[in-house]
């Protein structure tokens, strides 16, 4: 039978950028928008604050766009000051390549395993999926969802008793399946 875990955002992950006011490296998203009209040019920013001194820095969403070019449902999000925007936002690879940013998804997901006991069975089969594009370690998420070390899962698949059509090493952010053998 095959199981289900699920990789859940639980926050916004912090985004990676240099402060111009302090030595720190990573500012926080709290999905504020700032909107500004110029005649019928539209521009729209994602506010992020400092986590050292608390400074507001801006990534671009959009820039000199033209106001009938823009969905209303987007302009009243941002108005809205959603939060899922935000979310959406900053795992948008355009508005991260063109920020310059990258994430830190650390502290920011959590793992549902669906609380099943999966103890007494010889061999389980488990599918991953991710709610989220977060890049998180595979060996990580098997040693969390079975309670092992991170050593422990390495020794198993060296073993051969842990399997997986995708390498597990490295980061993944997409669905994968393994099979652990007892």
């Amino acid at each position: 039978m095959l199981e289900n875990w699920v990789v859940t955002p639980t926050c916004l992950p912090l985004v990676l950028r240099r402060c111009h006011a302090c030595a720190s490296d990573r500012f926080r998203a709290n999905g504020k928008f700032r909107v500004s009209a110029n005649h019928k040019l539209l521009d729209a920013w994602l506010l992020v604050l400092c986590t050292g001194c608390g400074e507001t820095a801006k990534l671009a969403v959009l820039e000199r766009m033209n106001v009938r070019s823009v969905r209303p449902e987007l302009l009243g999000r941002m108005h809205d000051n959603d939060l899922g925007l935000a979310a959406e936002l900053l795992q948008d690879p355009v508005v991260r390549r063109r920020n310059r940013i990258a994430l830190d998804w650390d502290n920011a997901w959590r793992l549902d395993t669906g609380g099943s006991d999966h103890l007494d069975r010889e061999a389980v089969d488990i599918a991953v999926r991710f709610a989220a594009r977060i890049p998180v370690r595979p060996v990580r998420l098997i040693a969390e969802g079975f309670g092992l070390s991170r050593a422990g899962v390495e020794r198993l698949i060296t073993e051969g008793n842990l399997v997986s059509a995708v390498r597990l090493s490295g980061k993944l952010s997409g669905g994968f399946t393994f099979t652990l053998k007892r």
